[in-house]
C-alpha cells in the first residue's frame, strides 16, 4: 500500500492542499489510470513541476512545459484528471462516445450507462458551468491531437462538433459540443471603488489594488512586477510576461505611483544579509511578504486574494475580486472616451474583439448611439408631419 500527494482542488484552491489517495500494488510514480493524480515537484531552479503518473499525459504535460505559461500546465493537468477519473480508460482506448459522456456528466450530473464512471471528484459539484466544460474539452481535444500527432492514436475522439444538414455544403461547421453563454462581467461602482481601498491597511495593498483599478493590470501582472519593471518619470508599468508571453508598456496613474512609493520607503523589507535570513530573501519582485515567517518572499496568489477578501469584508461588499477591479477600469476608460484600440493596448488583448466588451458594460455608449439613430429615424420618418407620433395617422 503506497499514498499519493494528490491536489484536487480547482485552479481557484492553487493546488495548495493535497489529499491523500491510497492505492494498492502501486509501484513507483505511475498510477492507474482510473486514479490519475496530480502529483507536483520542483526543479533544481525552482521550477514547479505538474504531472499525474499516467505516461501518455505526463509526456504530453512535458511538452506543454516549453510553449505554454505555468498557469496552463496547470490548467491542462486539472483538467485532465478530472476527464481520466471520470472516463476510467487508457488514452487509447478512448471513444467519441466517451467524450460525449463526459460531457453529460459535467453538465447535468447524470451518468450515462457504460459511459463514464460517477462524477465524484472530490465533491465538485454537479452540473459545473459550461464555460468550464469547454476549458477541459478544449485541455482533453490538445491531449489527443497530441498523441494523434505522435502515432499514438488514429483520430482525435474529441468530436469539432455535431453534424448537421449543412455538412454536406459546409464541412466542419457543425453544432458546438458545448453552448457558450457570453456574460457581461461585473465591475465596481465608484462608491465600491471608494470603499475598497479604504479598508486596505497597507501602502503596498493599495498599490497593489491601484494597479488593477487605475491600470487594468491582471493579477498575475501585479504579482510579477520587478523592480527594473516600474519606470517611475515615466508613469508607466513595463509588463514582461503578460497573457500569452506578450510585453507592453502602459501608463498607470499617479496615484499608484506615490502609494507605491510609500510602499517601498516604509513597508519592503531591505536585505541586510546575503543568506536570505532577512530582507527580501533575494527576489526581485515588487510586492512581497511584510509578515511571518515568508517575510520578504514574492506575494502569492493566495496572499493577495486573501488581501482583497479581508477588505471587501470590512466595507460590507459582496464582491471586488481583482478580475472585477481590471473590468472596472478598462470599462472606466472606454466611458471617458479612450479609443477602443487604445483601450485593447492598455489590457494587453491579443484581439480587439476581447475589448469589444467593454462598449456594452460601457453605459453611456449603447445609449448615445441609439439616440444619435433615433434622432436620423425621427427626422427621416416625421419630416413632413412634425406633430406626428408613433400609431397616428396622417
Amino acid at each position: 500500500m503506497s499514498a499519493h500527494a494528490c491536489y484536487a482542488r480547482d485552479l481557484a484552491g492553487h493546488f495548495d492542499e493535497p489529499w491523500w489517495l491510497f492505492a494498492s500494488d502501486v509501484g513507483g510514480p505511475e498510477m492507474p489510470v482510473l486514479y490519475p493524480c496530480l502529483i507536483r515537484s520542483r526543479r533544481p531552479s525552482g521550477e514547479v513541476v505538474v504531472r499525474l503518473g499516467v505516461p501518455l499525459v505526463d509526456d504530453y504535460l512535458e511538452f506543454l512545459e516549453g510553449r505554454c505559461r505555468p498557469n496552463t500546465v496547470l490548467a491542462a493537468a486539472y483538467d485532465l484528471r478530472v476527464f481520466f477519473t471520470v472516463v476510467a480508460k487508457d488514452p487509447p482506448e478512448v471513444v467519441p462516445a466517451d467524450v460525449l459522456g463526459f460531457i453529460t456528466a459535467q453538465r447535468t450530473g447524470r451518468i450515462e450507462s457504460g459511459l463514464v464512471a460517477a462524477v465524484a471528484i472530490d465533491g465538485e459539484p454537479a452540473g459545473v458551468a459550461t464555460s468550464t466544460v469547454a476549458r477541459r474539452l478544449s485541455s482533453i481535444s490538445g491531449f489527443f491531437g497530441y498523441l494523434q500527432a505522435r502515432g499514438d492514436v488514429a483520430a482525435n475522439p474529441v468530436p469539432r462538433g455535431l453534424p448537421t444538414r449543412r455538412e454536406r455544403s459546409r464541412p466542419g461547421q457543425g453544432v458546438p459540443l458545448t453552448r457558450r453563454v457570453r456574460r457581461l462581467p461585473r465591475i465596481l461602482t465608484p462608491a465600491e471603488v471608494d470603499a475598497l481601498p479604504a479598508q486596505l491597511r497597507t501602502h503596498r495593498d493599495r498599490a497593489m489594488v491601484a494597479a488593477m483599478v487605475l491600470g487594468g493590470l491582471r493579477r498575475c501582472e501585479v504579482l510579477g512586477l520587478r523592480m527594473q519593471d516600474v519606470r517611475v518619470a515615466e508613469r508607466r508599468l513595463f509588463i514582461a510576461d503578460g497573457k500569452g508571453g506578450h510585453q507592453r508598456l502602459v501608463p498607470v496613474s499617479s496615484r499608484f505611483f506615490t502609494e507605491l512609493a510609500s510602499y517601498l520607503e516604509a513597508e519592503r523589507p531591505r536585505t541586510s544579509g546575503t543568506d536570505g535570513t532577512d530582507g527580501t530573501d533575494g527576489t526581485d519582485r515588487v510586492f512581497v511578504v511584510l509578515k511571518g515567517p515568508n517575510r520578504g518572499k514574492a506575494l502569492s496568489v493566495r496572499g493577495i486574494d486573501e488581501v482583497l477578501a479581508g477588505a471587501r469584508r470590512r466595507a460590507g461588499l459582496t464582491h471586488g475580486t481583482c478580475h472585477e477591479l481590471r473590468h472596472t477600469c478598462l470599462t472606466r476608460l472606454r466611458e471617458a472616451g479612450m479609443a477602443l484600440e487604445a483601450v485593447q493596448a492598455q489590457a494587453g488583448h491579443a484581439s480587439i474583439e476581447s475589448t469589444r466588451i467593454y462598449l456594452h458594460l460601457a453605459d453611456d455608449w449603447l445609449a448615445s448611439q441609439y439616440r444619435k439613430a433615433a434622432e436620423v429615424i425621427d427626422a427621416q420618418v416625421f419630416a413632413g408631419h412634425p406633430d406626428a407620433t408613433l400609431g397616428s395617422r396622417p
